[in-house]
């Protein structure tokens, strides 16, 4: 197997989709990335199952394939972009790769991978469900420390723009909190904890006032006390 389908094949990698190794070889898709990933040529020829000249040590060989998760993740989020990597994603999100929307009114609605920014080691990748228009973290901790800039800030809206037959009606419902079958007012908060506020520096005030009283109290016995001894 290539490194891109091992790679992918990962247990946790499942929102990544293979890159076309054509697209990879094709510098021009690959601008500006040189700068961002450490030992970018090794990182390239690992991806691309080139073989390498030299021996590398295993602790070499770790950094390179660090650097080559890196690349692939950069040029993955770049991909996603094209027709052909908004095709993959599509029918993994047929598929439910990315998981359904853990929100009880979206009723298992099926959620796309997005990154809060475009820069690397920023944010985890998070999930994004259409019908509720909202971000979630993913429900499997295997996903949790993906980097979100390998998808991405654009990608689930550029695919149901491209695809707008997918898109799903936006949940407008709304859970409306009730004890006893009555709507909780929204002050209803800010006048409970107004009140136990309230119920607390009158504990305090009482406890303050007590307080006066005995040591007022104790003030009298001492002076009877003395009033006695002459």
């Amino acid at each position: 197997a290539s490194w891109i389908s091992w790679f992918t094949s990962i247990r946790g990698h499942e929102f990544f989709c293979e890159v076309d190794e054509d697209y990879i070889q094709d510098d021009f898709n690959l601008t500006g990335l040189r700068a961002m990933v450490p030992h970018y040529d090794y990182a390239l020829d690992l991806i691309l199952d080139v073989e390498l000249e030299e021996v590398l040590t295993d602790e070499q060989q770790d950094i390179v394939e660090s650097a080559a998760e890196v690349l692939y993740g950069l040029i993955h989020a770049r991909f996603i972009l094209t027709s052909r990597g908004l095709a993959a994603m599509m029918e993994k999100f047929h598929q439910v790769d990315f998981g359904r929307c853990p929100r009880a009114f979206c009723h298992g609605q099926a959620v796309l991978p997005v990154g809060q920014s475009d820069v690397p080691r920023t944010y985890t990748v998070k999930i994004f469900c259409p019908s509720c228009r909202d971000i979630f973290h993913p429900r499997l901790s295997r996903h949790a420390p993906i980097d979100g800039a390998f998808f991405g800030t654009t990608f689930p809206h550029m695919l149901l723009q491209t695809y707008p037959e997918y898109m799903p009606a936006i949940t407008t419902t709304k859970y409306t909190p009730r004890i006893f079958g009555f709507k909780i007012h929204t002050t209803a908060h800010e006048a409970s904890l107004r009140a136990k506020q309230e119920a607390k520096q009158y504990r305090k005030q009482a406890m303050v006032q007590q307080q006066q009283q005995q040591q007022q109290e104790q003030q009298q016995q001492a002076q009877q006390a003395q009033q006695q001894r002459r």
